[in-house]
C-alpha cells in the first residue's frame, strides 16, 4: 500500500501486480476472522474446561444426595408434565369455544361441509401415500433384479481358472 500526492491509498502491492477488490476483502477477511476465531475458539475450550471441572465436582453430590434429588427430578418432571397439559387443555377449550362462537354467527363452514372437506383431504393423502408406495415398491424391485444381474456376471480367478458364479 502506497499513499498518493492526494492523501488517499492506492491499495497497491509493491513487489507484484495490483490487489484487486475480491483479493482485498480476502486478506481483510482473514485478518479480522483469525483472532476472532481464534477467541472463539479459546472461549470453547474455556468452556468445555469449565464444564469437564464442573462434572467432576458434581458427581460426588449427586451420588451423596441422590436419595432426595431423584424423587425431587421427578416431582418437578410431573408438575411440568401438569402446567403443560392444563396450557394444552386451555388452548383446546378456547379453541372450541371459538369453533361455538363462528358456528353460530355462521362465519364458518357448515359441519358436513368440514367432515366432507376432511374427506377429501384424506382421500387425496391415501392416494398419495398409495402412489409413493407403488414408486418404491417399483424402485426396490429394480434395485433387487439389478443387484442379482449383477452377482450372476462376476467372475472370480482363482490360480489357474476362472470360474463364472451363477
Amino acid at each position: 500500500m502506497r499513499y498518493l500526492e492526494n492523501g488517499s491509498c492506492d491499495f497497491k502491492n509493491s513487489r507484484g501486480p495490483p490487489l484487486n477488490r475480491q483479493q482485498l476483502r480476502k486478506i481483510v477477511a482473514l485478518i479480522v476472522g483469525v483472532p476472532v476465531g481464534g477467541s472463539l475458539l479459546a472461549l470453547a475450550g474455556l468452556t468445555l474446561a469449565g464444564s469437564v471441572i464442573g462434572l467432576m465436582l458434581s458427581v460426588p453430590l449427586f451420588l451423596l444426595f441422590s436419595p432426595v434429588i431423584v424423587p425431587a427430578a421427578i416431582t418437578i418432571g410431573l408438575a411440568v408434565t401438569a402446567i403443560l397439559a392444563s396450557g394444552l387443555f386451555g388452548l383446546t377449550g378456547l379453541s372450541s369455544v371459538s369453533w361455538v362462537l363462528n358456528y353460530l354467527r355462521g362465519t364458518s363452514d357448515t359441519v358436513p361441509e368440514q367432515l366432507d372437506y376432511a374427506k377429501r383431504r384424506m382421500a387425496d393423502a391415501v392416494g398419495y401415500a398409495g402412489q409413493k408406495g407403488k414408486e418404491m415398491g417399483q424402485y426396490v424391485q429394480d434395485k433387487a433384479h439389478e443387484a442379482h444381474d449383477t452377482s450372476l456376471t462376476t467372475e472370480t480367478t482363482e490360480p489357474g481358472k476362472t470360474r463364472r458364479h451363477t
